[in-house]
């Protein structure tokens, strides 16, 4: 148990930063980067918590877990009381300790970073559920009384998975189906071993199993069994879509078509999901990048995963292609440190406007165009404008287009009465996710388009709510 300062001393001790690997040694591997707490660094950390009567982090937190709560359990040595008060609120802390976007959530709205560096809620979370996995004692909510009620879940990402749990907890009876053959979605096919073990993520679906959430792989829904068969013929009486923006975006620019141009869903999702590291194991290994040129077209988070996992890959020169500044990028600050670490090399205002091959169709390099910064356009940055006359080309063999996502259009082509929007999303009530057709309810990528992780839990335990009251009412 640490002791507790008084309020003034608090704000005296430096935030305590987190144990990495070295980057040279990490680069050449897919072992986890971030080291993560030991109890010293937690309780010296959790000191620097002033405890207000108003908590702005909880505000800040889409799920609403109660830091305060947790973080005077850490400083009194009760970690695995500290892990069981997230689990009330978040139902996947290891995976969003690691991965949520602390600094523009609940440590953007801590007070302390008015002044100060910000408490690292993020690492703590962490630290807590990672004790809680080593102990083996994971403090699972205590489930409601079975109500008979059942209800589908329609995609096994982290707004499915939350849904999933607040309504298993209720006392629901609930099913996920997924498409793919593992269960996680963007957790397991998107986001790499190095940020993500996927161990972890398996590990917090197994939580949800023995909580009573059930999954079914190799389901895809609008092809192996409709919206219709599922009420009509499978008796559920609910079904929450989250099948999350997994649809590829390209540039529509001449030469995507060339061998060695992947869109950044496939790149990842052959690292990730299918081991393509492995060469010697791998069903779809990746040769392409080993002693070559990579280029990643994009500055977001699915870009420094791409061009990072390109590295370690093999890559001789791994580039970000970017049409802003990197005051600009949108991808995490630790994300553009780590890949600067590693070797990443960043090309910041500049944008490609044709990928050129050779006679056999395989990709050779990409002309580019420098930029500059003008006015601010409608997301408040500055927009990008080709500067004239600046065009050259520069030798890879490997392009990666990591822009975003749209949204996979099958359940909606094959559910009658269900409503999207012009992009291809599913259109659902802000407050309830309600869709246009009476028991269904979407939320997360498919409703908002891609966003974050943490954003899209928030979704599901919205529609967790919703689809409980309908259940108790029949109110629609």
């Amino acid at each position: 148990m640490a002791e507790r300062l008084p309020p003034k001393e608090r704000t005296k001790v430096p935030r305590q930063e987190m144990p990495e690997r070295d980057a040279q040694e990490r680069a050449c591997n897919f072992d986890e980067v971030n080291l993560g707490f030991e109890s010293a660094l937690a309780e010296k950390e959790a000191q620097r918590c002033l405890s207000c009567t108003d908590p702005k982090c909880m505000h800040g937190c889409p799920v609403g877990v109660q830091v305060r709560e947790f973080v005077d359990l850490v400083l009194e040595g009760n970690y695995l009381d500290a892990a069981a008060k997230i689990r009330e609120d978040n139902v996947l802390p290891a995976v969003t300790g690691r991965v949520c976007p602390q600094e523009n959530q609940c440590e953007g709205a801590c007070i302390l970073s008015k002044r100060f560096a910000p408490l690292a809620i993020g690492h703590l979370e962490r630290f807590v559920a990672d004790y809680e996995r080593a102990t083996g004692q994971v403090g699972l909510p205590e489930r409601a009384p079975a109500t008979g009620k059942k209800v589908a879940v329609v995609g096994s990402g982290p707004a499915g998975l939350s849904c999933a749990g607040d309504l298993t907890l209720k006392g629901h009876d609930v099913t996920v189906l997924e498409a793919l053959h593992e269960i996680g979605g963007v957790l397991v096919y998107g986001i790499p071993e190095f940020r993500l073990p996927k161990e972890i993520v398996r590990g917090e679906v197994e939580n949800l199993r023995r909580m009573g959430v059930e999954f079914e792989t190799n389901v895809v829904v609008g092809k192996t069994v409709t919206m219709d068969e599922l009420f009509d013929e499978e008796g559920y009486e609910a079904v929450f879509i989250a099948t999350g923006a997994g649809l590829p975006r390209f540039m529509n620019l001449p030469g995507e078509h060339l061998g060695g141009v992947y869109s950044a869903n496939e790149f990842l999702t052959r690292v990730n999901l299918m081991k393509a590291y492995d060469t010697e194991h791998s069903d779809s290994p990746i040769y392409e990048c080993r002693d070559r040129n990579v280029a990643v077209m994009g500055g977001g988070n699915t870009a420094m995963d791409a061009v990072r996992s390109a590295l370690r890959l093999g890559a001789k020169n791994a580039y970000i292609v970017y049409r802003r500044g990197e005051e600009e990028m949108p991808a995490r600050t630790e994300e553009v440190h780590h890949a600067r670490d590693e070797g990443v090399q960043f090309m910041n205002l500049h944008n490609p406007i044709e990928f050129l091959g050779n006679d056999e169709g395989y990709l050779t390099g990409v002309q580019l165009i420098k930029m500059e910064l003008g006015e601010p356009d409608d997301s408040g940055r500055r927009r990008p404008v080709p500067i004239e006359g600046s065009e050259f080309v520069m030798p890879i063999d490997v392009a990666v287009i990591a822009i975003g996502t749209g949204a996979n259009p099958l359940v909606q082509a094959s559910t009658p009465g269900l409503d999207t929007n012009k992009w291809g999303y599913i259109v659902a009530d802000d407050q309830t996710l309600r869709t246009s057709r009476r028991g269904v309810f979407a939320g997360g990528d498919i409703v908002s388009g891609a966003a974050t992780v943490i954003l899209a839990m928030g979704a599901g335990r919205t529609a967790a709510k919703s689809i409980h009251q309908y259940l108790e009412t029949g109110v629609w």
